[in-house]
């Protein structure tokens, strides 16, 4: 009896598990505004934008489309983002990674914009699945800003 519900266990984690990893993804769900979208109410996110969001953007003193990019780079450097939707012509990209182990997608859009002083940036990562994220978005947004910044100095 034990070894059946241990069977049956170990097989629901992994149609989960299968299920995370295989539902199809529609990239125009995922590529929204992040300066035009509702802030969610679940904490498995993370909202870069000039109001109404979990942190502020930077500025860069550059054109926008060397700040287009550095994101394409600097997306690149994080070895674990697949742009899914947009171009660097309209300065809209959406990316998927996956979480290491389980394979859990998460989205990040960024939206490149002119400024009076030049160019910035919203950014808006966030879960597919999920009540919390346990700040991995967050994480995921700093060091792409990380590497957005040493490239622009580079520049």
């Amino acid at each position: 009896m034990i070894k059946a519900l241990v069977i049956a266990a170990l097989l629901a984690l992994a149609a989960v598990m299968a299920h995370v990893r295989l539902a199809p993804t529609d990239p125009a769900q995922w590529h929204v505004d992040p300066r035009a979208i509702a802030k969610p109410s679940k904490p498995n996110h993370w909202l870069i934008r000039p109001a109404g969001g979990d942190a502020r953007p930077p500025h860069y003193r550059a054109e926008v489309a060397t700040l287009v990019a550095a994101v394409e780079e600097a997306a690149a450097r994080m070895g674990d983002m697949e742009r899914i939707a947009g171009n660097t012509a309209s300065g809209h990209l959406t990316y998927i990674s996956r979480t290491r182990w389980m394979g859990y997608p998460d989205f990040t859009t960024i939206r490149v914009y002119s400024t009076d002083e030049g160019a910035s940036l919203a950014a808006f990562s966030r879960a597919r699945f999920g009540h919390s994220d346990m700040g991995f978005n967050r994480r995921r947004l700093d060091r792409m800003l990380a590497h957005i910044d040493e490239i622009m100095a580079d520049a």
